[in-house]
């Protein structure tokens, strides 16, 4: 790896000097544009709008519309001019429980290291953390640009999250929210056996993207000159069902026979079983030969009877 960020963690009258690391990548599979025919790389041209000459990246300047057709030119050196304490240091703000965090503000995670004699008073910051059960709230610069973050302990190491400032999260603006929509009790029930019956420990490792591999499959049988493996068809989903209630527990089913657990009509599901019973009843209409003769024999032997009740 390799740091893109010097600089210090500042709390109190300690500085530890850290090196910053990306800690995460992107493994989506990435094209060039070409042109079809040949197969040559598509090239783009940095052109002035006004003139129409190529500009070189040395004479390429910031800049910001005012409206209008107005425009405000910033150089290299406006920039460096900004009071900008944060440029080499992480300054800790304050230390607060993780869970008063909400994960909307999260951004980007990088690592830390320890640069030089650095070692001791890191483990120390890392160690306090962790016993302390919270997070530092933090601000640095990166990139020219001051953001709010946070430190926490993750394997040992010290994870800066650099996270949005609060006026970067938009607020929710949908028309149900104005809209009194009730949930029965019964659906809430079942809602929450779905739950109960898909509930699991969170392990990263069990999920993939199949779609990557499907597409890296592809490209290696084109590598190759060898045709590219169909997948086999998932189960095909059913349609729109009309009845909550119904969806809810052929979801709750599928579930459990996904576990290798029994169906069962139990609990939350007695309720929504006589729901759809009217598809059942229907069923028993339709007798079998078999039925239907031995339904004509016992209406034959009720006449028999009569005659012997006026005997008597």
């Amino acid at each position: 790896m390799r740091a893109i960020w010097k600089g210090a963690v500042s709390f109190g009258l300690v500085s530890i000097a850290v090196k910053l690391y990306s800690a995460t990548e992107e493994k989506d599979i990435r094209f060039h544009q070409v042109h079809r025919t040949d197969g040559g790389r598509i090239k783009y041209q940095r052109t002035c709008s006004v003139d129409g000459e190529v500009v070189s990246y040395d004479d390429i300047a910031k800049g910001y519309d005012i409206g209008g057709g107005e425009m405000v030119i910033l150089t290299d050196e406006d920039f460096a001019d900004l009071p900008l304490s944060t440029s080499r240091a992480i300054d800790v703000l304050e230390f607060v429980p993780a869970e008063q965090i909400d994960p909307i503000l999260f951004a980007k995670a990088y690592y830390l290291e320890p640069e030089g004699q650095a070692a001791k008073p890191y483990v120390l910051l890392r160690d306090a953390l962790r016993d302390a059960d919270r997070v530092a709230i933090v601000k640095i610069a990166i990139r020219q640009r001051e953001q709010l973050a946070t430190l926490r302990v993750r394997d040992d190491v010290l994870v800066l999250n650099t996270m949005m400032w609060p006026d970067e999260v938009r607020t929710p603006d949908f028309g149900f929210l104005d809209e009194d929509i009730e949930t029965r009790p019964a659906e809430l029930a079942m809602a929450s056996s779905l739950i109960d019956s898909m509930a699991g420990s969170f392990k990263a490792d069990d999920f993939t993207d199949n779609y990557r591999a499907a597409l890296q499959e592809v490209i290696d049988a084109k590598v190759e000159g060898r045709e590219v493996m169909q997948p086999e068809e998932g189960e095909e989903e059913p349609a729109a069902a009309i009845d909550l209630m119904a969806a809810l527990k052929a979801s709750v089913e599928r579930a459990r026979k996904a576990r290798g657990e029994e169906s069962t009509d139990s609990g939350t599901g007695d309720k929504p079983a006589k729901k759809s019973a009217p598809a059942k009843k229907a069923a028993p209409a339709k007798k079998t030969t078999a039925a239907k003769k031995a339904t004509t024999t016992a209406r034959k032997a009720t006449p028999a009877k009569k005659p012997a009740k006026k005997s008597a």
